[in-house]
């Protein structure tokens, strides 16, 4: 049975390390694409256009979605981000594994438009360690930290609509935990229904035969 490229959407409170895990995923294994999402923020120190993000303007991105080219996009702290539909589409119909690194917002719009997608949600240890991570950085001031910790708390209300949690305390064991979800995930029956009917069809021929 060859296996059909899904969408995996990782989300997770802003400091999980959910960018950290997604690239090392795509590193070890060679059936991923990871997206490149389009966002109006600044960039931050060392991040180059097309590589983290399509850096994008309000106006142009405001024209993406406009026209349609966008399968969903969130504003998050002030800034647009989105995913470009034709990356999306092209790596999927390829068999190509799909990753999205979204909002929950996003997530949840693209759950309706993907009902196969597979929707995982990166955590930290605990609360101290996010707050940790986040100072950590040293991209950003008091302010804005205090505003992602206190989005994380709103986020905390949408956790129950994701299939997975993946908690981020060891990257190693992480990346094989996220590899092993995704494969377990190619084998759900709601996935595989154009298989599964082909092997019914041929069961009832084959049990004609021997009638």
């Amino acid at each position: 049975m060859r296996h059909k490229g899904i969408l995996i959407v990782v989300s997770g409170f802003s400091g999980a390390g959910k960018g950290t895990l997604m690239k090392k995923l795509v590193q070890e294994y060679d059936n991923y694409a990871l997206s490149i999402s389009a966002t109006t923020r600044a960039p931050r120190a060392g991040e180059e256009d097309g590589r983290e993000y399509f850096f994008l303007t309000k106006e142009a991105f405001e024209q993406k979605i406009a026209e349609d080219g966008l399968i969903e996009y969130a504003c998050y702290c002030d800034n647009y981000y989105g995913t470009p539909r034709d990356y999306v589409e092209k790596q999927l119909a390829a068999g190509r594994d799909v990753i999205l690194e979204i909002e929950i917002q996003g997530a949840l719009k693209i759950r309706k438009q993907f009902p196969t997608a597979l929707l995982l949600f990166v955590m930290p240890p605990d609360a101290e360690e996010l707050k940790r991570r986040l100072t950590g950085r040293g991209t950003e001031n008091e302010e804005a930290v205090a505003k992602r910790m206190a989005r994380a708390v709103e986020e905390a209300d949408g956790i129950e609509e994701y299939d997975y949690i993946v908690v981020n305390d060891d990257l190693e064991r992480c990346v094989k935990e996220l590899h092993e979800i995704i494969l377990a995930a190619h084998n759900t029956p709601f996935r595989n229904e154009e298989f599964i009917e082909k092997i019914r069809e041929e069961l009832k021929v084959l049990a004609k035969g021997e009638k």
